[in-house]
């Protein structure tokens, strides 16, 4: 009877010891779930202050100078500004047969591609985006429009009118314009630098080709690159022709 007693005894303390051990291992459970979540909160407010800082804006858009597109922190009417490269002086014509210079975007912000009225490819697009582009800007008369043709023996002024009118082109906003192919692909390649083959020499012989965008400042400088066939580049664009505007304003 003694022996039947002490046995009970000794079940009951083992099913305490197990029902306490599983209480301790479902406390530490619990602990280490709360400890994950703050260290997951933790990390979210982390990943937020980050986006802050990354998507804040600086004062001034960059400057870019090269065909490698490095951008340039430079302060605007500073002496290294005024050094600094230049879209120089040309002459071409546009689809009204009126010519157009360096004088024709004075004191004005442009941007400025290159293209072809029989281009099958990415031209359409580029052209769709550079209508959205004037259709935003188009009762602004500080922002004005500038596509060359790099075709000029077939895209004539006759060509380019026909051009702008079935592309709903406003004459006097956006200029596309034909001219010497020699100063044209010059132009696009040493001044713009609208191609992305770093380091290759193109001849004259070499086709001129590209989707990108620039947008050029009043004083000549090139202050963006933009892929024309990219929305949320257009997007960024106009964000950009926005920003420069108020830098003039300062």
């Amino acid at each position: 009877m003694d022996a039947s007693l002490e046995c009970g005894k000794r079940t009951l303390v083992i099913h305490w010891k197990m029902k306490t051990l599983l209480e301790i291992k479902k406390y530490s459970l619990l602990s280490g779930i709360a400890l994950l979540f703050c260290v997951g909160c933790n990390n979210e407010i982390k990943k937020e202050n980050i986006n802050v800082v990354e998507t804040s804006r600086t004062d001034y858009l960059p400057y870019y100078s090269d065909e490698s597109f490095t951008p340039h922190w430079i302060t605007p009417g500073s002496k290294e500004e005024q050094a600094f490269h230049k879209i120089p002086d040309f002459t071409l014509v546009n689809q009204l047969g009126d010519t157009v210079t360096q004088r024709t975007f004075e004191d004005k912000i442009y941007i400025t591609d290159f293209f072809f009225t029989t281009c099958p490819g990415i031209c359409p697009r580029m052209t769709d985006n550079m209508w959205k582009v004037q259709e935003e800007f188009k009762n602004d008369a500080e922002v004005l429009l500038l596509s060359h043709s790099v075709m000029p023996s077939t895209d004539s002024v006759a060509v380019l009118k026909e051009y702008a009118k079935n592309h709903n082109v406003i004459d006097g906003k956006w200029h596309l314009v034909t001219g010497d192919k020699n100063e044209i692909y010059t132009l696009g390649r040493a001044s713009y630098f609208v191609e992305n083959d770093l380091g290759e020499e193109k001849s004259m012989d070499d086709f001129l080709h590209t989707e990108n965008f620039l947008l050029i400042d009043k004083d000549k400088h090139i202050r963006g690159i933009y892929n024309g066939l990219n929305r949320a580049s257009i997007q960024q664009l106009m964000v950009d022709v926005k920003s420069l505007k108020e830098e003039y304003k300062g």
